[in-house]
């Protein structure tokens, strides 16, 4: 029998000894910013490989970062999609919806009208610009900073406020967090608190569509953070294994809540290139530069449709913002790093593409932001009609015991008529229930 190999380092002993690395991020508060070290290529120089190429045909592109928007404002190389100017300013217009909406909700959270919110300042074109892409049926399964998809599919914005009031109004009658939204007539699937559950649940959806011999494909999203989530892995094993007619979108925005991309493993390679290791297709894209994410996506989605198999899209972007309203970045990250970020802030990229183009104009910019600004003033109004967090608006204390079971079960009505009726002696009639 072998010996026991000896356990620590003694004194005198000339084995190496081991150390552990614990991830840092560059800078920390107080911190000057520079990104000088990312290796940014020059728009139009990625290549474009045939929709239907073996995946291994992108190992390149898990490495490089396909990017369209020079720093003239123009759009350069093949993976340029030459979207119609009429299509870039609905494009335009979803992103300045999007931040009239943010910018309203967290002003929402601040006053006491709901308990939790969560902007995508940012990283707008990731959502927006890759649902554009996608067929208006495609099922998508987001993550928590995709409202931009359901506003770009015209999602009533009141409805989505009702939502995050958990008022009377809300279709989901308060069991969701706020923003958590859901909408089957828009192929919006259930938003999910539990991160990365979304991915394989996509992933089984597309291949239930592969087995129906339908024509729609499914989408999902994911932050960078959550692919160390086993969920994020185990959809990767099954995209591959089934070659599931599905797009899986990384956002690295380079932070968690409060932990940089390093504990997902982004020293080490890009989050693209984990597509290599399942054998699927992988890209890697500006996700500050909107024709880019859109080029990718569709790309992406036509591949899926050919039964050319799944994609994994990195999204390389940046969180300009914090992770939601109950968190603080200035308490870990450097102050600078928005300002220094080098790709810029994508509604001013695409905004500057079209005045570059002759499309487009300041003055016209100023009274767009004005309107959607008043748009989701009116909206937000006529949500508070249905009430706001803690003033008693809600659905009726039953509606708890619903939309589980088809038929009740004897026990939860004996239960439901039992907390109906203490609810209704605590408060008397003619006191709010």
């Amino acid at each position: 029998m072998a010996d026991t190999p000896e356990t620590g380092s003694a004194q005198g002993s000339n084995k190496p000894v081991l150390s552990l690395h614990v991830p840092e991020p560059k800078y920390r508060p107080g911190d000057t910013a520079d990104f000088s070290y990312l290796a940014i290529t020059e728009a139009g120089a990625q290549a474009r490989p045939d929709e239907a190429c073996h995946a291994s045909e992108t190992a390149a592109l898990t490495q490089d970062l396909i990017r369209v928007l020079g720093d003239d404002n123009i759009a350069h190389g093949p993976w340029d999609p030459k979207l119609d100017p009429e299509t870039l300013r609905q494009m335009l217009r979803h992103f300045a919806m999007v931040r009239a909406f943010d910018a309203r909700m967290y002003r929402g959270q601040r006053q006491g009208k709901t308990s939790f919110y969560m902007k995508c300042t940012g990283e707008e074109a990731t959502s927006i610009s890759a649902a554009m892409a996608l067929a208006s049926d495609d099922m998508v399964f987001p993550s928590y900073r995709q409202q931009g998809i359901l506003i770009m599919r015209g999602y009533p914005l009141v409805e989505m406020i009702n939502q995050i009031y958990s008022n009377r109004g809300d279709k989901l009658k308060g069991r969701q967090l706020p923003i958590m939204y859901s909408s089957r007539e828009h192929s919006f699937f259930s938003i999910s608190g539990n991160l990365a559950t979304q991915n394989p649940q996509a992933v089984g959806w597309a291949m239930a569509s592969a087995i129906k011999g339908d024509s729609r494909i499914a989408a999902t999203w994911v932050g960078e953070g959550s692919t160390a989530e086993g969920d994020f892995h185990s959809a990767c094993t099954f995209a591959a294994v089934y070659n599931a007619p599905v797009i899986i979108n990384v956002v690295n925005n380079q932070w968690a809540i409060s932990s940089f991309s390093g504990f997902a493993g982004a020293e080490r390679t890009t989050f693209a290139a984990r597509a290599l290791g399942y054998g699927i297709a992988g890209l890697r894209v500006d996700g500050n530069d909107p024709l880019a994410v859109y080029a990718a996506e569709r790309w992406a989605a036509n591949r899926a449709r050919a039964n050319c198999g799944p994609t994994l899209i990195e999204h390389f972007t940046y969180r300009a913002e914090g992770h939601s309203t109950s968190d603080d970045p200035s308490a870990y990250r450097s102050a600078h790093e928005e300002e220094e970020w080098p790709l810029g802030d994508p509604v001013n990229r695409l905004k500057k593409h079209l005045i570059a183009l002759g499309e487009w104009d300041e003055d016209r910019q100023a009274a767009m932001d004005v309107e959607c600004a008043e748009n989701v003033k009116a909206a937000t109004k006529e949500a508070e009609k249905n009430g706001i967090l803690g003033h008693g608006l809600h659905h009726p204390f039953h509606t708890m015991f619903e939309d589980v079971f088809e038929t009740l079960p004897w026990h939860l009505e004996e239960q439901a008529a039992q907390a109906i009726h203490e609810r209704e002696v605590k408060w008397p009639e003619g006191r709010p229930k």
